[in-house]
């Protein structure tokens, strides 16, 4: 060191302070230390240094170098405390809340329109006596087809109407709710009296009234003495209890595998009252539901008598009736979750 030691530490002392005071932000005051503090820094280099200086003045030049090292560390962390304290300032100023400002009003729920139906068909039929019984969407060919009276050449097995899965090679989704009447009979005996709802697949073209995922509740009762009377008693009933008001409906004759005689029963069309609309096909009346009297041979396969027992089935779209009831015109409203739409329920 040709320069006197101390009245450089005297000036490194004086710079460093001036320096560290007036630093603009963290970046610059952390450069500052590293000059003045760091294992390269300037201080670090004299303290190094000291071993070269004579006796008689090494113990000066240690002290006075440890007092600028106190000073300027004091010095740094006083700055970055202002200059932290001056940050959150800022941040406070621009995030401040206005706590007189009226809050920012929070939507509750609401239950959607085919739960909410679904729940008051069930209601509706429990009243009746009528339990719920739920199975499985991914069903095999057995319980969605054999076991109700559906011949292999039937073109619902076709994979243009039914959507089959990898999963295996009679593993499908299930067309119909009728697959959880085959396993209650399996597992009981009558008098039977229940309800299946549930989500069900067929490879529809989507339109204002078809969807290609709908849901469906099929019904079954099962016991002695049970005539197609009761069913157009049972179902008219139910109708008019749902609706709560009258409506007009008709019955006509159809076919389906596992009941004989089996019927269509319809409702005027609500939105052109028998006219013909998109909505209803241009028919004037919008089908609500299939049924019809159990086919012995569907009873001998789950092992029920069909010389003791008889019985009758229906199968109603939930979205269809929904749609009545609530006089929407479109199927497709019910899974596009426009909240314009779902809000009005």
């Amino acid at each position: 060191m040709n320069e006197d030691p101390i009245t450089m530490l005297n000036s490194i002392e004086s710079e460093g302070l001036s320096a560290i005071e007036t630093a603009a932000d963290s970046g610059e005051l952390e450069a500052l230390r590293l000059r003045y503090l760091g294992q390269k820094g300037e201080l670090t280099a004299i303290l190094r240094g000291l071993g070269k200086l004579d006796k008689d003045v090494r113990p000066a030049v240690g002290q006075k170098t440890n007092e600028v090292k106190r000073a300027l560390t004091e010095a740094v962390e006083e700055r970055e405390k202002s200059l932290f304290e001056a940050s959150l300032g800022e941040r406070l100023k621009a995030e401040a809340i206005d706590i007189t400002a009226p809050g920012t009003r929070v939507r509750l729920g609401h239950i959607h329109p085919l739960t909410r139906i679904t729940e008051e068909i069930i209601e509706v039929f429990y009243g009746m006596g009528f339990n719920v019984e739920d199975g499985p969407e991914v069903e095999t060919d057995y319980y969605n087809f054999d076991a109700l009276n559906t011949p292999p050449s039937h073109p619902a097995r076709d994979e243009q109407d039914t959507f089959y899965t990898d999963a295996g090679e009679k593993v499908l989704l299930r067309s119909q709710t009728s697959t959880v009447q085959i396993r209650v009979m399996e597992r009981k005996k009558p008098p039977l009296r229940i309800i299946s709802p549930g989500r069900v697949y067929r490879n529809e073209e989507v339109n204002a009234r078809k969807y290609p995922l709908f849901h469906q509740i099929e019904g079954l009762l099962v016991d002695e003495g049970v005539t197609f009377g009761q069913l157009k008693g049972t179902l008219n009933a139910f109708i008019q209890t749902l609706f709560g008001k009258p409506v007009l409906t008709r019955f006509r004759p159809d076919f389906f595998p596992f009941t004989e005689p089996s019927a269509e029963l319809d409702s005027q069309c609500p939105f052109c009252e028998g006219q013909g609309c998109r909505t209803c096909g241009n028919r004037g009346w919008l089908e609500l539901l299939g049924c019809g009297m159990v086919d012995p041979e569907v009873l001998r396969g789950v092992g029920i008598d069909p010389e003791v027992y008889t019985g009758f089935a229906f199968g109603m779209g939930v979205e269809r009736l929904a749609m009545l009831k609530y006089g929407i015109n479109d199927i497709r409203y019910f899974f596009a979750n426009d909240l314009r739409f779902l809000r009005q329920f």
